[in-house]
């Protein structure tokens, strides 16, 4: 979803990935809180105290960020909804949940959790930063709590905004959808109300930067593009996932791929598969029995003056269920993982024979002609 992450660590059952771009905004507010807000509001100490300040405000910040997550996985697992784990990037970060809420009840739930989270959180933050003022503790030290307090009230604050896919948009969608009992009709107005809050900031950005706020006014212009990108996405999501409904990967599988049979030699493979098909990975298949994948990866590993010796079937390696799936998915279920993982091919088994390979351009072709079929 987010292009190249890296996974982090496991908390409460969810895998915990940063993206490459919140590296950018970990930087970007460490060196904000050092050599901006820290100084401005606790003036005439060390640069690396400020520094030191910046990377707790950082670590804090990122803190909290998880903990708005890791409410709406709770509460989402609570009800049984799939959650692929929770993934931090440029603007923030998301619970990646895997399917819809099957009722307005539990989407109204699972959208408060964050903001009563970053509340909760928020009051803590700012117990702690009374308590250490009350203690003796150094202004300075009790001010970075005091700030994680604020940000985490402001946290709630923008995302009670009802706009989707904000939370206070999906609160408006579970009382539209409660009110209408119309989850598509409660999606778009919902969607709505969030492409319209994102060219808001779109507008504040542009009118800050021509101001003479040139970095607020970009950061403010970005998350408008964000957030109005991503209302728009919600809805169309929302729409495949009502077209595949009910449909398994079987209706959208080629009957007939290219396999590769186990007793071809390395410099065949070469010559006759990795030449002619722009495939990352083939399947190894004796008697419609899946043995194992191959891939340019175990072509490599091999020496060449040993390529007409070896056979594919000598090095091919297990094909995990990265590459697999079962014939009887819901069709909406393997897209989703498809655009999750950015695998644009998965290899259709039904027990340990290969039946077909699902192609996600045949995915996007049948919904294409859906919608123009729609439309006239």
């Amino acid at each position: 979803m987010f292009g190249e992450s890296f996974s982090l660590f496991r908390v409460l059952g969810f895998e915990i990935r940063a993206n490459v771009t919140w590296l950018f905004l970990a930087l970007l507010i460490t060196w904000s809180l050092a050599a901006g807000f820290f100084p401005f509001v606790y003036p005439d100490l060390a640069p690396s105290t400020y520094w030191l300040m910046a990377l707790v405000g950082m670590f804090g910040l990122f803190f909290s960020l998880l903990f708005h997550e890791l409410s709406h996985s709770v509460v989402a697992r609570a009800y049984g909804l799939p959650v692929g784990g929770i993934t931090l990037f440029l603007f923030g970060g998301v619970a990646e949940m895997e399917a819809e809420p099957k009722t307005p009840r539990v989407e109204f739930w699972m959208a408060i959790a964050g903001p009563i989270a970053s509340v909760v959180l928020g009051v803590a933050f700012f117990v702690v930063a009374v308590t250490m003022e009350g203690v003796g503790v150094p202004e300075h030290i009790a001010g970075v709590a005091r700030y994680l307090g604020f940000i985490n009230f402001l946290l709630a604050v923008f995302n009670m905004v009802p706009g989707f896919p904000l939370d206070g948009g999906r609160v408006l969608r579970a009382a539209l959808w409660h009110w209408k009992g119309d989850l598509r009709w409660a999606t778009r107005w919902a969607s709505l109300m969030g492409q319209g809050f994102g060219l808001l900031l779109v507008a504040l950005g542009v009118v800050s930067f021509l101001g003479g706020n040139f970095i607020g006014g970009m950061w403010w212009f970005l998350i408008g593009l964000f957030v109005r990108a991503a209302a728009s996405a919600g809805y169309q999501q929302l729409l495949t996932q009502q077209a595949l409904e009910g449909k398994t990967v079987r209706r959208f599988m080629t009957t007939d791929p290219v396999i590769v049979p186990p007793e071809v030699t390395i410099r065949q493979f070469v010559e006759d598969y990795l030449y002619h098909h722009d495939f990352d990975v083939f399947p190894v298949v004796r008697d419609s029995r899946l043995l194992g994948c191959a891939s340019l990866r175990q072509v490599k590993s091999v020496p060449q003056e040993e390529w007409d010796r070896t056979r594919v079937g000598d090095v091919c390696l297990d094909c995990g269920e990265a590459n697999t799936v079962d014939v009887r998915t819901d069709a909406g279920e393997a897209l989703n993982r498809m655009q999750r993982t950015e695998n644009g091919r998965l290899m259709v088994l039904d027990g340990d024979r290969l039946v077909g390979m699902l192609v996600l351009k045949d995915f996007l072709r049948y919904l294409q002609i859906r919608s123009e079929l729609k439309k006239a």
